[in-house]
Order: structure tokens, then sequence, then C-alpha cells
């Protein structure tokens, strides 16, 4: 059965306090699928509401601040993009969780979802509306939802894929104030481009790849564009990643799931990006539980996941959460895609960081993790690539791991590292 939409009202006339009540969590879709005109006006008006929680994903818009935390709280499974001075501020809750098991999470009453609010890209000739730019956990949460209020926007693409949960009850629309929000590609420099350079030599012509977003996985995507029949299967679609498909790079044509496909979550990108997702079926938007289940993942051949790390230390351990004790990042897909290229037929999992940060005055390969937050863990961890080199850690001894992951650290830190490993207290003094 077809969603229902109700005529579409102004977004001057929305009142949310006509929806909300105090101590409602609202839940919001996010990256490009934020529904801007919806989440401006939840700012808006946040004083009238009588305190409520808003749910954040990865946000790249600076719609929400630490000085909106006078009447909303803030919760998230990580801190990514413009969530990231929330966190500084102590204003974000963190619920660390697989990526794969968040749509289970809202649609199983686990997490609660009171009002959620959405973006919509409408149909063609009367036809059903799509969730345009991302097919995520909002979706799972307002299909439980007491209240949805969708945002329709003209300018938003029709995806495939993206359809609204079935018979799900929207509560209010509102006429887009707002183009849906461009997210350009990142800019990266040398050291991400000798990283990129040491992971197109490991991945192979008709790997299925997945990356994350940000200046590294950007590299990477743009380290690949001399190979040929790669596939897509990923959690977020961006900007260079359609470079890598307009070079030709790009067929799906060898994919063993989803044959001449890219699949993907969530889209993040400009306009042309956007033009080139609308109505295009060689584009599938999937539910978190397809993109990143286990199930799924594991009928991938050659799948090649490529994420990012905070810091690692000498035993394999990644932190991709927090730095100096601070939520940064999140476990999103981390252990999802690890695990599963590990056991891919011909896949691997790759790990991705430079080798040192401020400016080299501090390692990004540590003797500990000093916070103790394990995201991906020693079993898990496959290949690790810094500018420097690739560090096979699969069936190495602890010491053999050491060895190898100091040889691809900074030169400036190796000797420190190699006496960390016999004197640990000498590590504090070399920082």
């Amino acid at each position: 059965m077809a969603v229902a939409l109700p005529d579409p009202i102004e977004p001057g006339a929305l009142d949310l306090g006509a929806f909300l009540r105090p101590g409602d969590r609202v839940v919001c879709a996010q990256a490009g699928a934020e529904p801007l005109t919806l989440t401006r006006a939840l700012v808006a008006q946040r004083a009238a509401l009588g305190g409520v929680s808003v749910f954040l994903g990865a946000t790249f818009s600076d719609t929400f601040s630490p000085a909106h935390a006078d009447h909303l709280r803030f919760e998230s499974y990580g801190a990514m993009g413009a969530t990231v001075p929330l966190a500084q501020a102590g204003c974000l809750e963190v619920l660390p969780v697989h990526y794969s098991e968040l749509d289970d999470a809202f649609q199983s009453g686990r997490w609660r979802a009171d009002a959620v609010l959405l973006q919509l890209a409408p149909g063609e000739a009367g036809g059903p509306p799509s969730l345009g730019l991302g097919n995520d956990y909002a979706a799972a949460a307002a299909a439980r939802a007491r209240v949805v209020i969708a945002e329709l926007n003209p300018q938003a693409p029709w995806t495939h894929g993206a359809a609204l949960p079935e018979g799900l009850r929207i509560d209010a629309v509102v006429r887009a104030q707002a183009a849906p929000l461009a997210i350009p590609a990142a800019r990266f420099g040398q050291v991400e481009q000798r990283i990129a350079t040491w992971v197109a030599a490991l991945v192979p012509e008709r790997a299925t790849v997945q990356t994350g977003i940000g200046a590294l996985p950007d590299a990477v995507l743009a380290g690949l564009r001399g190979h040929r029949d790669l596939g897509i299967h990923t959690g977020l679609l961006g900007e260079c990643a359609l470079d890598l498909i307009e070079s030709g790079a790009v067929t799906n044509a060898f994919k063993s799931i989803d044959t001449g496909v890219t699949v993907s979550n969530i889209v993040c990108g400009t306009p042309r990006l956007h033009r080139w997702a609308h109505r295009n079926p060689a584009l599938r938007l999937a539910r978190g539980a397809y993109t990143h289940g286990p199930r799924v993942l594991a009928g991938i051949d050659r799948f090649f996941a490529i994420n990012s790390a905070l810091e690692i230390d000498l035993s394999g351990q990644v932190n991709a959460e927090s730095l100096d004790g601070l939520p940064r990042g999140g476990v999103g897909g981390a252990n999802d895609f690890a695990r599963a290229a590990r056991r891919s037929a011909g896949g691997r999992s790759v790990i991705v960081l430079p080798a040192d940060a401020q400016g080299g005055r501090r390692s990004r390969i540590v003797p500990t993790l000093a916070g103790g937050t394990v995201t991906v863990t020693r079993s898990d961890v496959d290949l690790v690539v810094t500018e420097h080199g690739v560090a096979d850690l699969r069936h190495c001894t602890l010491a053999e791991r050491a060895r190898r992951l100091i040889a691809i650290a900074s030169p400036a830190w190796r000797e420190p590292l190699a006496r960390a490993l016999a004197e640990p207290a000498s590590w504090n003094r070399a920082q």
C-alpha cells in the first residue's frame, strides 16, 4: 500500500509544539538527507518545546551548535562532522553500536523514537515519493514513531530502493525552503595521496570496494581511477565515488551480488551527484541491515573494505571513536565491514591512517590505546596502511605485529615505539 501524504503546508505555518511533547526523542535523518527546513525549525522553536532530545547521525550542516543545548539534548551513534563540536562541548551523548544494528534498535523499540523528521523526494506523475538521499535508521524509526513530519523537497533525487516503509503514516508535510545540503569532496594533500598509492596497489581489478567520507577515503577513491571493472557496495556514496564511476573504473559488472548496480545506504554530495542519482537504475539505496549486514556481505567476493582510524596500538587494536577522552568518530560500520572483508573470497580489510598528527608531535601508532577505546579488535585487523607502507597483520604473533607496525610509523617515532615495547614508561617521556 502506497504511503498517503497530507497536503503540504508552508514552513511558516509549522508549529512543532502541536506535535512534540516535553521529553520526546526526535530522530533526524542524516547527512544530505537532513530535512533542513524541519531541523532549522526545531532549533528556532526549541524554547517552546519543553525540552526534547535530538538523535543525529553523520551531520554536515551548521544547523545545531552547543548553544542550542539550552533547550535540546543531543544523542548520536558517534561524533561525526558537525557533531564533533557538540561532543567537545560535552553536549553529545554517544550510543556505541554497530551501524548494521541501528535499524533493528529502532524497529524493535529498544531505542525510542517519539518523532521523526524526514526529507522526501516527490514521485513523478502521482507516483510514490522516495527517501531520496538516505535509506537509513530514520526510516526504521519512522515505522514506530508517534509522529512523522516530512519535508517535501523537489530538488532531492528520487532514488531506487529508498521506498518509504509500508503502511507509514505521515502526520505533516512541509514544503522545503532550500535545496538538499551540498557536501563537496574533501581536500586532500600529499600524505593522503601517498597512502592512496599504497592502497591502490593492494586492490585488484574487479574488486568490490567500500570506503567512508573525508580526505583520506576520497584520496583512496581518486587513487583507484586506473583500475577497471570495480564494484561499489558501501554505506556512504560521495562525490569522489561518482568521479570513479564516470572515469570508467566502476562498472559493477563482476559483483557477485547486485551485479551492475552500485549499492549504498546514503548519498553525500553536491547537486552533480544528486542529478546522477535521480531515477538512476545503476544506483540502489538499501537499508543498513543490507549494506552492512554480515549475511549480505558474506556473499560479496573480492570485497575490499577500506576504513580510516584515529590510532592503532602495537598489538593491532584500532581506535576510531575517541581522542583525548572525547568522542570523535564512532563504531559505525568499521567492524561490520572489517570482519566481512576478512572472510570474503579474495577480499581484504584495510585500515588507513596517517602515521602521525599535530605536525609530527603525536604518533598515531601507539604502544597502547590511551583511552582504552577499541573499535576493531586485534583479531579482526588485517592490513594497516600509512604513508610509509603496508603492515600485513594476519596470522602474526604480537611481537611480529609490533615490528611491522613500527616499520610503517613515522621515522621520528620508530625508536620511541621500539623502546616503549621494552620500557612502557618511556613512552610518556617521549610524548
